[in-house]
């Protein structure tokens, strides 16, 4: 999705990227143009300088981030003292996230109140396409605020509070035929600083799995999005060493064959 710079409109138009120029594409959202089939009119267009990207969906019909690298899982379990459950390896496991705290690329995401432990989440996400299939694939920052998390997870529920406040995805959405989510090197940086690296290849259930436990007894539909869940070391959770995120830093969020997601926090 881009919106004209002069323009500046909120939600903007699905458009395709060709070299240094955007074609605007004859559907509403992104949702629309892949209920249409995937194919649309195209209309004018627009050099990639003169264009700023929006959130891939704006208001997607849902979030379900899943928990799909092993040596993440181990990571956070470690912390508490625990073992991989052996249920983590006989059934993908997702939580709902909120649809309507979606942030896109170079948005500003606001430091949550309450918390003190601000943390990144390297991930890469699927956008289901016609008939419930990928239509493509995108970055995904699950924003995470530790303490919260913490807290509620003690009870037995969540992640909610800890996690609701907002969920980045971009910069844009690269189909399947040019990227299939099998592999692609992971980077994330705060403030130009490399914190983590990881690759898409390392993912212990794979796309085909969490595609049918998401869809198991429901239907998925166009814009939904499907979260990898973060990759190992991918967080900041994970390094044990307290560097928590602070107003004023710049997260960017990079897979090799999508792009670079950068978000600042205000």
């Amino acid at each position: 999705m881009f919106t004209p710079k002069e323009l500046a409109l909120e939600r903007g138009w699905p458009g395709r990227i060709e070299g240094d120029r955007v074609i605007q594409l004859a559907a509403q959202t992104l949702q629309s143009f892949f209920t249409g089939g995937g194919s649309a009119r195209e209309h004018a267009e627009y050099p990639l300088a003169d264009i700023v990207l929006r959130p891939p969906v704006l208001h997607p019909p849902s979030v379900r981030d899943f928990m799909a690298f092993e040596e993440h899982v181990a990571n956070a379990r470690k912390l508490r003292g625990a073992e991989v459950p052996k249920e983590w390896y006989e059934i993908p496991v997702f939580y709902f996230s909120n649809p309507t705290a979606i942030f896109g690329p170079d948005m500003p995401v606001p430091y949550p109140e309450g918390t003190e432990e601000l943390d990144y989440e390297l991930e890469c996400a699927a956008i289901i396409g016609a008939e419930g299939t990928i239509g493509g694939f995108t970055v995904l920052n699950d924003w995470s605020a530790r303490d919260l998390q913490r807290a509620e997870m003690r009870v037995g529920l969540g992640p909610a509070k800890g996690k609701d406040f907002a969920t980045s995805i971009g910069p844009i959405v690269v189909t399947p035929d040019e990227f299939d989510g099998s592999e692609g090197e992971m980077i994330a940086r705060v403030n130009g600083e490399e914190r983590s690296r990881g690759n898409l290849r390392d993912m212990y259930h794979r796309w085909d799995a969490l595609l049918a436990q998401a869809g198991r007894n429901t239907t998925l539909r166009p814009g939904e999005i499907i979260g990898s869940g973060t990759v190992g070391n991918g967080c900041i959770l994970e390094h044990g060493d307290g560097r928590w995120l602070q107003r004023g830093d710049v997260v960017e969020l990079e897979i090799q064959g999508i792009g670079v997601l950068r978000s600042s926090i205000v």
